[in-house]
């Protein structure tokens, strides 16, 4: 905004009473009450946008989105719980957003030791059936309260011994790490399966800890891609979609 420009707005918002519109060269500007003043821009984008929580939403809202079918739209996975959907660069500089969803997921209490019971719930109901689920659910639903003498534990396995605070009616030796695939991402695609190291404490007390660094969001995310290209592979051909991971 050059000095005349300047000069000329302050005076109009000066007299201006209330809010007004005013141009310049061209260009709109609003003046509020306060005398602030602002370059105005015709709103004809959305002015709010979807919020959704699966991506079949995503699907089905794009393959019915009418009024942008001639405009290429951008899909961007914004890690492995959430998804955008934006339009293309306007004059302005500006870009629609149109949708966003996020994955309804489990909170899940991971890195922290809890009893036997509530343990066991969470291996059943936010963890997905695998082989090593269930050898943990078999540990933890044998596990006895005894008198504390001796534990084997080698910092990588324990054996849970008769002798020990925490008894095992089946003498089952837990491995570690194990490989197990919580509720994570969106239920459209696999969840992601990696490594947890399984520990236990006296008390009958156990946690499962992350041993991946978070590669499994990676993971997750092209997952996500792979769904997402596949269910609007016509829309991506037709250069109508773009897909971001």
């Amino acid at each position: 905004m050059d000095v005349d420009t300047a000069q000329f707005i302050y005076e109009k918002s000066v007299e201006a009473a209330g809010k007004k519109i005013i141009e310049k060269d061209g260009i709109t500007f609003f003046v509020d009450r306060d005398g602030d003043v602002r370059e105005w821009l015709p709103e004809n984008i959305s002015v709010k946008r979807v919020q959704i929580s699966t991506l079949t939403g995503v699907v089905d809202l794009i393959k019915n989105m009418d009024e942008r079918n001639n405009e290429k739209l951008f899909i961007q996975i914004n890690g492995a719980n959430r998804v955008n959907v934006f339009g293309a660069i306007d004059q302005y500089g500006r870009r629609e957003s149109l949708i966003e969803s996020i994955a309804q997921l489990p909170s899940i209490d991971l890195d922290t030791f809890q009893d036997q019971e509530n343990m066991n719930i969470m291996l059943q109901s936010q963890f997905v059936e695998n082989d090593d689920r269930a050898l943990l659910l078999k540990v933890i639903g044998n596990l006895k309260e005894e008198n504390v003498t001796t534990a084997s534990d080698d910092g990588i396995s324990q054996a849970v011994q008769i002798k020990s605070g925490i008894a095992s009616v089946s003498k089952v030796k837990v491995p570690n790490p194990v490989e197990l695939a919580p509720f994570r991402t969106f239920s459209e695609v696999d969840q992601p399966t990696s490594k947890f190291v399984f520990r236990m404490r006296e008390g009958m007390m156990s946690a499962v800890f992350e041993a991946d660094g978070g590669a499994w969001k990676n993971e997750a995310i092209q997952n996500i891609k792979d769904y997402l290209s596949e269910a609007l592979s016509q829309e991506i051909k037709n250069n109508h979609v773009v897909v971001v991971a």
